[in-house]
């Protein structure tokens, strides 16, 4: 291939790093209105009586809207599918207020500063409640943190909202408890995992103002056009005909921009008004009044053979969705989906549990969605039962993987069309010297040790997402394709532009991309659910084939010769004999003169199945016995995504993911205070690696062909970041001794098991 598999520039980069594009806030036009939002300071409360009169006679208050100036209609903000599986169970403003940080009043002012004055000087009454704040306890607690009745759920995800119990979950085929018993060897542990917080570059911000045709035009720093558009009708009681959505650089958002955490408010404020309006949520905002990762408890039990061979996974959970209940079911059910079939030598496998509300902040998409709880959980057993089976966990693994051409028991009869997990694990072995280093090497007062484990995710959403693409030809030659999908910074218009290319024989350079305009852009449910590459990807690749025909039959016809007769070559079509017609030629005659017909390849697509790229990753720690600090010397991670589009793009995304992982299992945290105040609610308190604390991180590629997927192409994007959290828990393990079953990994843990020893 020419262009596919290159390392090709970001077609932005150097706009980028030259600071260049044009970001939401950049777009704001004179006189806008400044929108500030007035927030709960209670984690659980019923608000009896709001007074605005002192803020209303404030010079250059527009107007403050209370929750009796908005429809009352129950919505979610997570950006999934219609009809979406997430509980309708939102307000724009509620009497209820359910964390600390919650909406109170809308107040849209001429500036910044008078905004905020305004929300000083209103005044409101509360009615205190018991809040629920431990997940383990919401089951059944006194209080019910959503007792209206009107709460709609478009699916049974088994709510018993009177219990604050949000979705159940119960994969189960054949008999896990009888297969345990036969097993020779059988361990069982319980892990934590913790909310992690998206800290992504370019907080969440909108724009909105009416057009000229009194449409709403809403500007958003947002992963999903299609699905606000949908949100804000639903919300807003509006025909989606009269809303256009418009995403412009995105600053990242790594699942949080999954969420429309701000884009309701200001475009009510634009309907109300009829001017424009802006929103932009400062940092403390951004963490404490969005959303995070969930956090889980996670019980695993495994039973294997003799032989080593795993007989019996039984995975139960409880998931802690927050006040609401974005994501709340299909971020748990991912962590079974991505989790059970890694194994398929066993005879029995269960996935059950619960999530529940609490009167935090909400749950909600981050990149592995429920699959990085999962592989954490899984991960560190599968290390441990390796030690009771006294077998090297390489071997145990590799005896157990799933293989290409096998079926896995929760696939119902689907085969694994490609896999080269087992040469990853090889890989990755030989680069981390396993055999010269594992388990661990004494240094002094430090123990540097080794760690592994293996994950799996999806590719795209199987039998519910689909996108479409358009590429045109334009009269002088060059391509313009029309998209739906959002670039976070991970390079996807450029990978796009690359598929389009290498199947037109021309170079990227020669393809406009024109991206996520809801007015413009044809249908992508967004950049998520690692779609972007292999759904939005293949629909990019149909649309450029079709138009290649296009333009084979043109020139054949404006050659006077049978299509089949000719060839493409990217510059010009050609007869057997050489006459030959430009493609610039072609196109001027497509587009211009009366009755012609600008060539134009269109193509929806969409799966199903959802073919899991695989990675091993390999740590290699370093521990101090006097201290408990602990310290990544090297990182290997071999990918198996399938055929790589982009290698300088793709080795980017591991790295960037690598480096995410390594905070999930050693830093970040999202903590609370006891009474629902957020206490890491800056990047003073929260703390995220710097390049200092992710050691050297090396990425290598052991391709597969996927058949299913674009040129071979699998997914990327969310699997990276699962394997650090187990493999660096088992370093750790191996370096002193001490097994953190509770993310994050920190110091105080470690010193304090270690003192017990």
């Amino acid at each position: 291939m020419k262009i596919v598999g290159k390392g090709i520039a970001k077609t932005d980069g150097i706009a980028i790093t030259t600071g260049k594009p044009v970001y939401t806030d950049d777009l704001t036009m004179p006189n806008t209105l400044v929108v500030k939002l007035l927030r709960s300071p209670y984690a659980f409360a019923r608000i009896i009586n709001i007074d605005l009169s002192k803020a209303l006679e404030l010079e250059g208050v527009e107007c403050i809207l209370t929750h009796k100036d908005v429809p009352k209609v129950r919505f979610t903000l997570a950006g999934q599918s219609y009809p979406e599986p997430s509980p309708y169970d939102r307000l724009i403003l509620d009497e209820i207020v359910r964390y600390v940080g919650d909406e109170v009043a809308i107040i849209a002012a001429v500036d910044e500063q008078t905004a905020l004055q305004a929300m000083d000087l209103i005044k409101v009454d509360y009615e205190i409640l018991e809040p629920v704040l431990d997940f383990e306890t919401a089951e059944g607690h006194s209080s019910v943190v959503h007792p209206e009745e009107e709460l709609h759920c478009n699916f049974d995800i088994g709510m018993r909202k009177e219990s604050n119990i949000v979705s159940s979950q119960l994969v189960e085929i054949g008999d896990v408890e009888e297969e345990l018993k036969k097993c020779a060897v059988v361990v069982e542990e319980t892990y934590y995992t913790q909310a992690q917080a998206h800290a992504m570059m370019e907080t969440y911000r909108a724009l909105s103002y009416l057009d000229h045709n009194s449409r709403l035009v809403v500007v958003s720093s947002t992963q999903i056009p299609f699905h606000v558009r949908r949100m804000l009708a639903r919300a807003l009681k509006l025909p989606a005909s009269k809303i256009r959505v418009i995403k412009p650089r995105i600053g990242g958002g790594f699942g949080g921009k999954q969420t429309a955490a701000v884009e309701i408010f200001n475009a009510l404020v634009t309907l109300k008004t009829g001017k424009p309006a802006k929103i932009v949520y400062d940092r403390k905002e951004t963490f404490s009044c969005t959303t995070s990762r969930h956090a889980m408890r996670l019980k695993v039990r495994l039973g294997a053979d003799k032989e080593g061979y795993i007989r019996a996974l039984d995975i139960q959970g409880l998931s802690d969705t927050g006040a609401y209940g974005e994501h709340a079911s299909t971020v748990f059910m991912v962590v079974g989906e991505k989790t059970l079939p890694l194994y398929n030598k066993t005879n029995a496998v269960r996935f059950m549990g619960n999530v529940v509300y609490t009167n935090k902040m909400p749950g909600g998409a981050l990149r592995g969605y429920g699959a990085t709880q999962g592989t954490f959980a899984l991960e560190s057993t599968v290390n441990i039962l390796a030690e009771r089976l006294n077998i090297s966990p390489l071997e145990l693994r590799l005896k157990n993987i799933i293989n290409k051409g096998e079926a896995s028991k929760v696939w119902d009869g689907g085969i694994l069309g490609s896999s080269t997990l087992d040469k990853c694990i090889e890989k990755g072995k030989e680069l981390i010297g396993w055999e010269h280093k594992y388990p661990r090497k004494e240094i002094g007062n430090k123990v540097r040790a080794l760690g592994m484990a293996v994950t799996m995710q999806g590719s795209g959403i199987a039998g519910i997402d689909t996108a479409s693409a358009e590429i045109r030809l334009n009269d002088a030659g060059s391509y313009t394709l029309l998209i739906g999908s959002t670039d976070m910074g991970t390079g996807s218009d450029t990978i796009l532009a690359q598929m389009a290319a290498e199947v037109l024989d021309t170079t990227v350079g020669k393809i406009i991309v024109n991206s996520a305009d809801t007015d413009v852009s044809p249908y992508d449910p967004g950049s998520y659910a690692s779609s972007t590459t292999y759904v939005t990807g293949m629909a990019v690749v149909k649309a450029a084939e079709a138009l290649k025909k296009q333009i084979i039959e043109m020139g054949a016809k404006l050659l006077k010769v049978s299509a089949e007769t000719v060839d493409f070559d990217g510059d010009k079509v050609t007869t057997t004999n050489g006459i030959s017609i430009s493609l610039e030629k072609i196109s001027e005659q497509a587009v211009l003169g009366t009755g012609k017909l600008q060539l134009v390849g269109q193509a929806t697509h969409g799966s199903d199945v959802s073919p899991p790229p695989f990675i091993a990753g390999f740590a290699e720690v370093e521990v101090d016995k006097e201290t408990g600090k602990i310290d990544i010397i090297d990182f290997v991670a071999v990918v198996d995504c399938g055929t790589v589009i982009n290698s300088n793009l793709a080795r980017v995304q591991v790295e960037g993911g690598i480096a995410q992982g390594i905070g999930l299992a050693l830093y970040e945290d999202v903590k609370y205070d006891q009474k629902g105040g957020l206490r890491t609610n800056s990047f003073m308190q929260y703390k995220i690696p710097c390049r200092k604390d992710v050691g050297n991180i090396r990425v290598v590629f052991e391709e597969s062909y996927e058949p299913t997927g674009p040129f071979g192409a699998k997914s990327l994007g969310e699997v990276v970041i699962n394997t650090p959290a187990p493999a660096i828990a088992q370093a750790v393990y191996n370096a002193v001794g001490v097994r953190v079953t509770d993310l994050p990994i920190t110091p105080e843990k470690v010193f304090t098991e270690m003192s017990k020893n």
